[in-house]
Parts: structure tokens; C-alpha cells; sequence
């Protein structure tokens, strides 16, 4: 498949689209703050930002390389940031095209319980990464967190699971077509060593920050176990 070089859009239907539909829905709110000796606050407005499920995974796939741990990471198509450019930002930036972070995915209605978290784990898995792994080589790699607890109703839940290393290239081709969405193409995978890929965080190479606190988590629990 040819090289993904932009993301074009062809229209825009923001202005005629309700804000309860679609991927995301927003819902907007007047709210007022109850008080223990049963007053109440000034009303206020709130926004926030619901998906159909209110969680989500991500995985932290980690293998025994040449020079000691690594793990891997996947640079795909997002939108939101890409469509930051000719804005005006804080600080100055590159163009967003591809995002390197973890394999991630949205768990579905009616997925519930870890067991589900699992089973979605090893499906974004097989999905992103071109992996087969039992839902059972999953360990939770710390409790669920929110990552815009102000606007987004969304928790995400870490898995990590220790993978073969085997002689596949640091940096390849993702497999397939994901979920067969135009979104899953020209996604790329890389092998860092574990080190490298916290230090690419703190330069601000990688800037998603599920995948920085994830590999925070394993670096730590590694080395609780040596």
C-alpha cells in the first residue's frame, strides 16, 4: 500500500451535526455544586465528552532483546493532532502526521470485567501489531486512569504482556489493515530498548502520555523483579 502523506479533509459538518451523535458525543450541562450544610453554588456550564464505551486499553508489549529490554510502540494516523498545524501553539511545533504510542483500543459494550480487558488486549494485539497471544499472557501493569478527567469521561486500563523478540526489524511495516479502517493505514511498529523509548518521552520524540506512564510502570516493575 502506498505511503500515507496527508489526511485531506473533504467536508466539514460540524455546523449541521448534533453534538449527541456520532464516534464522541458531547453533553453539554448546567450544574450547580451541592454543599454539606445544604447550600448551593452559582450554576455553571460543563461540558463532556462520552464515548459508547467509557473505557479503554492499552498495551505495553515488552520482549528481551540484543542489549536487555525493549518494547514496542506503533505510529498511527491521528487526526486531532495533525490538525493542529497553522494553529497557533503555545510553543512551536512539528507536523503531526503519524503518533508514535501503544497499541491501544476501545473496549466494547458489554466487555466487562478483567477477563474482557484480556480478551480486548489480545484482539488489538492480533489487530495492530499482527501478534497471536493468549488473553491469559496479560498482567494488569497498574490501576485504570483518567487522561482528561476535566472534559472526558474515558479511563484507560494498561495490560502488559512479555513477547518473543525474535529477528523481526526494529522498525517495520504494521500488518494488515487493523480494523480495516482508512485510519489504520501506513501505520508503522518499532522496537526501542525500554530506556530509550522513556528518554524519547522526556524529549518529547514520543508524546502520548499513556504510553510514557506505561513505560514508566514496566521500567519499575522490572526492576522490582531483579
Amino acid at each position: 500500500m502506498p505511503t500515507v502523506t496527508d489526511i485531506e479533509i473533504v467536508e466539514d459538518r460540524t455546523a449541521r451535526s448534533r453534538c449527541d451523535e456520532g464516534f464522541l458525543r458531547l453533553k453539554r450541562y448546567r450544574a450547580r455544586n451541592r454543599r454539606a450544610d445544604g447550600s448551593a453554588s452559582p450554576e455553571y456550564p460543563i461540558d463532556v465528552i462520552d464515548r459508547p464505551s467509557f473505557d479503554a486499553v492499552a498495551v505495553c508489549l515488552y520482549a528481551r532483546g540484543p542489549a536487555g529490554w525493549e518494547v514496542l510502540t506503533r505510529a498511527g494516523l491521528r487526526p486531532a493532532a495533525l490538525f493542529r498545524r497553522g494553529r497557533a501553539t503555545c510553543l512551536p511545533e512539528g507536523e503531526y502526521l503519524l503518533l508514535e504510542e501503544l497499541i491501544a483500543g476501545v473496549i466494547e459494550p458489554g466487555e466487562v470485567g478483567l477477563d474482557a480487558l484480556r480478551r480486548r488486549a489480545a484482539d488489538e494485539v492480533r489487530e495492530e501489531a499482527g501478534l497471536s497471544l493468549p488473553p491469559a499472557a496479560f498482567e494488569p501493569l497498574g490501576a485504570g486512569f483518567f487522561m482528561l478527567p476535566g472534559i472526558a469521561s474515558e479511563k484507560i486500563h494498561l495490560l502488559c504482556a512479555e513477547v518473543p523478540r525474535g529477528e523481526a526489524a526494529a522498525e517495520q511495516d504494521a500488518p494488515g489493515d487493523g480494523d480495516g479502517s482508512p485510519l489504520e493505514e501506513g501505520a508503522r511498529l518499532r522496537w526501542r530498548p525500554l530506556e530509550a523509548a522513556v528518554a524519547a518521552c522526556e524529549a518529547g520524540e514520543i508524546e502520548d502520555a499513556k504510553t510514557e506512564l506505561a513505560l514508566r510502570r514496566l521500567r519499575d516493575r522490572l526492576a522490582a523483579r531483579r
